[in-house]
């Protein structure tokens, strides 16, 4: 039986798609590439991945409409965005499709391996966190852990997986006092040196779809110098 964790790789430039599709391979994954973003969905399809490595630059479909597809038919599914473009726009962009996560070009393959190991990871303990409770209801929110849809006032709308983690992590810690160093260690199993800033955008995004009002939060509550707390009311 192959318990391999499968990673479908979908990238259409030979010279880098061959170097990861070996690395991957030699880190004990099993990795089929994808050299077009009709293949893709195609693979998508016919097979069961753990995880999926997605160029925003493609043929037939780019990697945003390729995101929001799979997004949307396995809302659990940890999607890695590789892209060449370094405006903060296409990596906004690519998280609000449904990316965990993005690199770009040029990356160290050390990274990029260091982030697929943490994706894998938070994965699993997500699944963990699915034999508890798979709904939280807080003032006029509404979560369900499990399809990642939520309600807010009436309104409806969905997480993203990453999203839904760190609301997670703050729920199963309410109360308490949450350092974006420990968001970044138990969350996105990260260097807590690394990319801070992630973190409070995170919650600026979670305090959109849950406060009343985003500027006055009730439930997502910063603590000056130390980082953030959950509380109900």
């Amino acid at each position: 039986m192959n318990d391999k964790e499968k990673i479908l790789l979908v990238e259409d430039e030979d010279n880098l798609a061959i170097g990861l599709e070996f690395n991957l391979n030699e880190e004990g994954y099993e990795a089929v590439r994808a050299k077009d973003g009709k293949e893709a969905l195609e693979l998508f399809e016919e097979n069961k991945f753990d995880l999926i490595i997605l160029d925003i630059m493609l043929p037939y479909f780019d990697g945003f409409e390729i995101a929001a597809i799979v997004r949307h038919k396995y809302p659990q599914m940890p999607i890695l965005m590789l892209t060449a473009r370094t405006a903060a726009v296409d990596r906004i962009k690519g998280l609000e499709v449904g990316a965990d996560d993005y690199l770009t070009k040029p990356f160290h393959l050390e990274e990029l391996l260091l982030r697929v190991k943490g994706m894998l990871k938070r994965k699993s303990w997500y699944r963990e966190l699915l034999d508890g409770n798979k709904t939280y209801k807080f003032g006029s929110n509404q979560i369900n852990f499990e399809t990642l849809e939520c309600s807010h006032a009436g309104e409806s709308f969905r997480l993203t997986p990453h999203e839904a983690m760190v609301m997670r992590y703050f729920i199963d810690n309410r109360a308490k006092i949450v350092t974006r160093k420990e968001l970044l260690e138990k969350v996105w199993h990260l260097n807590p040196e690394v990319e801070t800033r992630t973190v409070d955008i995170f919650v600026a995004r979670l305090r959109k779809y849950f406060e009343e009002e985003a500027s006055a939060p009730k439930y997502l509550i910063s603590i000056r110098s130390m980082g953030y707390k959950f509380e109900e009311e």
